[in-house]
């Protein structure tokens, strides 16, 4: 299951812990992944996922995306994984609760 595989990817790669659903008890930073889609093609399968890097400011969730980014483009050296690449990343704070967030899309190329 490729959302395993960069879960644990991450999570050895980050000194903030990685998650797939945001935990009850939060931490001051963490980093949440997503699968939001996927396709395939002969045999390989390209998925859309969406990280999310939660902070305690707007500048600490901006710095630990340019993290989080660095260490997804390099999950290719994984096997299994053919390609990484970045969509897009925004400031993507949820101004309701004040919660500081960026988020980095990705397309990975998997098989």
């Amino acid at each position: 299951m490729i959302e395993k595989t960069i879960l644990d990817y991450l999570n050895e790669k980050l000194d903030v812990t990685a998650y797939m659903e945001r935990p009850e008890s939060q931490p001051a930073s963490y980093v949440i992944i997503e699968k939001t889609g996927s396709s395939e093609s002969d045999q390989v399968t390209t998925s859309t996922f969406a990280f999310q890097s939660c902070a305690k400011s707007l500048a600490e969730a901006a710095a630990l995306n340019e993290l989080v980014k660095s260490a997804v483009k390099e999950s290719v050296e994984l096997p299994g994984i053919g390609g990484v690449h970045l969509n897009t990343d925004y400031n993507f704070t949820n101004t309701a609760s004040k919660q500081y967030r960026y988020q980095a899309v990705f397309l990975i190329t998997h098989y």
